[in-house]
């Protein structure tokens, strides 16, 4: 006989946050968004991987390429770059990411003597580097003989065919540093000399990398950054249940720093099987999410065959249509509370704390500070991000408006039928996502800063500097359809409506 809850499930609108008392000490400047991405053991000083925000991009075509990847971890986030284009498609936006910015950089815009200025012109042009290394076979670990910057030559004075050689600056004019120099010391030397660019050097003087000041520079006014040890960008990538014996091995070459399985319903075995080929392969070095769930059960199962986090939801998404097409699914808030409950259990266990992602129905910005107080350590999104310039979807003007294209993993667009788990061979299957428009934000970074303080400023009202304070101090209460009513804006005619606009998730 079918079990039955006793409860109906719910959505993250049904409740609201009842405030606690609010020190002078807690204001939204002091407040730490700094949360575990994997899991960990009780005892151990730091979580291997954290978040500095608790967000992160959804695996999807319309969300996550390596330009949205390096707009999220400027700002303490993380990108999974979607896994539903080809394995060498997806190792490379990886490398991109992990090339675009680092604290020592492998050039990939390389100069021989013998090369002319409009080599040079054209390289800058594809590369969009202005200061390249020249080494005597054009590589970029060969012997250093000079630099050229923009500075070094005049287009409108010169013919285009003039040699490396002749207007470079060449070594012995360039301060350089041996290659084991420590970051700090290298944007030390970068900021009393004035530099922008600081070439490192091997003993043979080969060149080992390049230090920018302008990594620096964004840095210092970056501060919530996600960056690895080597001072790259941080950033995940999506892979399947089908072809992980490939795809693995290529992403991590590339340089992911971590990996989801991106699957429709993560309750299987081919979930527990790719975990366990990871395991086999890498052990604990590589980092590996699984999912979606939505109860306890499903967390439990994810969570002893491996998994380093468990994302909850089915259903849920602005663009899903599982619950209608195939009548699976739960409220987001309900299965967020059970699947929290789940993960202290088993901690109280086992001693290993697995993290937990809410992965969709969040609609309104105030819909993610009640995901945290219900106890996700993160959120995944996929239309708040869709709407920013950022996004790899087409902008397009829809009656009179801009609007952003968005679609769903499961839409007839995106046919990632690979997604659904249910083994065997590929064949007919049917949507579980539609296509549609999502209205066009502008930049990241103006909105998420907007969301952050939202979050910090709730936090706050409920007396918590960190989210595990906020989740401790929490009073959540059920509302009722008239509350929901009553929460906004009502009995008036309002004069704009643009600023309800930018809650839109």
């Amino acid at each position: 006989m079918a079990y039955y809850y006793d409860e109906p499930s719910r959505t993250f609108n049904e409740y609201l946050l009842v405030p606690g008392h609010t020190p002078a000490t807690c204001i939204p400047a002091s407040v730490s968004l700094k949360t575990p991405l994997v899991k960990y053991r009780k005892g151990e000083e730091e979580c291997p991987l954290s978040l500095n925000i608790p967000m992160v991009s959804a695996i999807m075509a319309a969300v996550s390429d390596d330009n949205m990847a390096v707009a999220l971890a400027t700002e303490g986030g993380l990108s999974f770059i979607y896994g539903n284009q080809t394995i060498e498609q997806e190792a490379a936006m990886v490398k991109r990411v992990k090339d675009y910015k680092a604290g020592f950089v492998e050039s990939d815009a390389n100069l021989s003597p013998d090369m002319t200025l409009n080599e040079v012109v054209a390289l800058k042009e594809a590369t969009d580097h202005s200061t390249m290394p020249v080494t005597d076979d054009g590589t970029a670990h060969g012997k250093l003989l000079g630099v050229v910057t923009e500075r070094d030559y005049r287009l409108s004075r010169m013919s285009g065919d003039e040699k490396v050689s002749e207007f470079m600056t060449p070594r012995e004019k360039l301060i350089v540093a041996p290659a084991d120099t420590s970051l700090k010391v290298a944007n030390d030397i970068i900021w009393d000399h004035k530099l922008n660019s600081l070439p490192l050097v091997n003993d043979d003087d080969t060149l080992a990398y390049m230090v920018f000041r302008k990594d620096y520079d964004s840095h210092k006014s970056n501060p919530n950054e996600m960056l690895d040890a080597h001072k790259r960008y941080m950033v995940g990538a999506g892979i399947n249940s089908r072809d992980y014996a490939e795809r693995v091995p290529a992403l991590v070459e590339a340089g992911a720093d971590v990996l989801c399985i991106d699957s429709s319903e993560g309750y299987s075995d081919w979930q527990k099987m790719t975990i366990e080929w990871v395991r086999e392969h890498y052990g604990d070095s590589v980092k590996i999410g699984a999912g979606n769930v939505v109860d306890g059960e499903g967390f439990r199962f994810l969570a002893e065959a491996g998994a380093d986090f468990v994302k909850i939801g089915i259903g849920g998404g602005s663009i899903c249509i599982t619950r209608e097409t195939k009548g699976i699914g739960r409220g987001q808030a309900t299965a967020t509370i059970e699947v929290a409950k789940a993960r202290d259990e088993y901690f109280k266990e086992t001693g290993i704390y697995v993290p937990i992602c809410s992965d969709g129905g969040i609609v309104y910005d105030h819909h993610i500070s009640l995901a945290l107080a219900m106890g996700a350590d993160f959120v995944m999104l996929g239309r708040y991000f869709a709407r920013f310039d950022e996004s790899p979807s087409a902008k397009v003007m829809v009656n009179g408006t801009y609007m952003k294209e968005y679609w769903g993993e499961g839409s007839a667009r995106a046919r990632n039928w690979g997604r659904y788990d249910l083994g065997g061979k590929k064949s007919l299957s049917f949507e579980e996502g539609v296509d549609s428009y999502v209205p066009y934000a502008g930049p990241l970074k103006d909105n998420i800063a907007v969301t952050l303080l939202k979050i910090k400023s709730t936090m706050c009202n409920c007396g918590a500097l960190t989210i595990p304070e906020f989740q401790d101090k929490a009073k959540l209460t059920v509302i009722s359809s008239t509350s929901i009513v009553e929460g906004g804006a009502h009995d008036v005619l309002l004069k704009d409506k643009a600023p309800y606009a930018s809650n839109m998730r």
